[in-house]
């Protein structure tokens, strides 16, 4: 059964079956923003590009690589990028992820200690504007959930209004055992470099 995870809280990468996860996704799914139309009749839909993002860093919090729109897979193979999404759901919401990162443990390069997930709104739009947001890790592929292992709200607090970007959550490596810390930050950052320094800075 999958784990509500709350702001804060602090998970190790286990099963229902008590086994660990080798591989990982984390899918993000998100609305378009609804308005209502000229002179206020009929309403018309807003397409919003999130960008879903994924940082490593070493164990001196030094960054090794990033997975971006534009760059879809890391230097080891080990993190895949679904693609850009550039709409969100326009017909509201499908259940379906709108942008995949998949992340491979077994591929991991050695050194890398840290892998951190952040959202930036590419257009700008405010995240409190956003209808809903939300991320789930689970084990399968972009196109096929095995079995859901965390479910976490990004975008059900006013917290986010007045922000663009933010730090989703971090796995880290402690003792050789892969842990995931559910952080759930907007950051004051505009860009994705900028998110990625406030990450080395704040959340490692």
């Amino acid at each position: 059964m999958a784990i509500n995870l709350q702001k804060g809280q602090r998970i190790s990468l286990e099963k229902s079956n008590g086994s660990k996860l080798q591989s990982v996704c984390v899918g993000i799914n998100w609305g378009a923003i609804e308005k209502k139309g000229m002179f206020g009749f009929g309403k018309t839909k807003e397409a919003v590009d999130l960008d879903a993002s994924c940082a490593l860093y070493n164990e001196n919090k030094e960054l090794v690589d990033v997975v971006y729109f534009g760059s879809l897979a890391s230097k080891d193979g080990s993190v895949k990028h679904s693609g850009d999404d550039l709409t969100g759901d326009m017909g509201g919401d499908d259940g379906l992820d709108n942008e995949v990162i998949t992340l491979d443990f077994s591929r991991l390069n050695a050194n890398v200690n840290y892998v951190a997930f952040v959202l930036n709104s590419f257009r700008g739009h405010d995240f409190g504007t956003i209808p809903f947001a939300s991320i789930r890790i689970y084990e399968g592929t972009p196109k096929r959930v095995n079995e859901v292992f965390a479910n976490y709200d990004i975008a059900n607090g006013s917290n986010f209004a007045g922000h663009v970007s933010m730090v989703m959550g971090v796995f880290y490596k402690k003792n050789g055992e892969w842990k995931f810390n559910a952080i759930g930050e907007p950051t004051k950052d505009k860009k994705l470099e900028e998110t990625v320094k406030t990450v080395t800075q704040s959340y490692l």
